[in-house]
């Protein structure tokens, strides 16, 4: 059986004086491969319907319980949201920007699920896990 999502994820990111713009597309790109990305000015934007290699990296770097909290932190409906650190983001990696803000400044992410449940959503990116091993429902 194959599950469909359908999921519109929006993705900003600042660029500042001090950044080369394409470093900043590269960064966002690391994370969401597919994401047609626009550059305006002093902003990276961003829309995908994809979060597949995002998944692949929260389970590689073993932060889903990380994910997870952030995810139902910042739920609202059928959206959730989160921000990444852009240093870590050129690097292929996700760390999740929370208390102070990034001095680089964040990539924000916007996830909007219309098929299925926004718990289903998030437990196929990043499921619940046992002594730190993904527990498939």
């Amino acid at each position: 059986m194959t599950d469909i999502y359908r999921v519109d994820v929006e993705i900003t990111a600042p660029v500042y004086d001090t950044e080369v713009t394409s470093r900043v597309a590269d960064a966002v790109a690391n994370i969401f491969p597919n994401a047609d990305l626009e550059e305006s000015f002093g902003e990276i934007r961003g829309e995908t319907h994809s979060m597949d290699h995002f998944s692949e990296l929260l389970h590689r770097q073993e932060i889903l319980d990380t994910a997870r909290g952030e995810f139902f932190a910042n739920r609202e409906g059928d959206t959730f949201s989160f921000a990444l650190k852009k240093q870590a983001a050129f690097e292929d990696r996700i760390n999740f920007s929370v208390g102070e803000p990034d001095e680089l400044g964040e990539i924000s992410v916007r996830v909007r699920v219309e098929e299925p449940a926004v718990e289903e959503y998030i437990d196929h990116i990043a499921p619940p896990t046992e002594d730190g091993q993904p527990v498939e429902g």
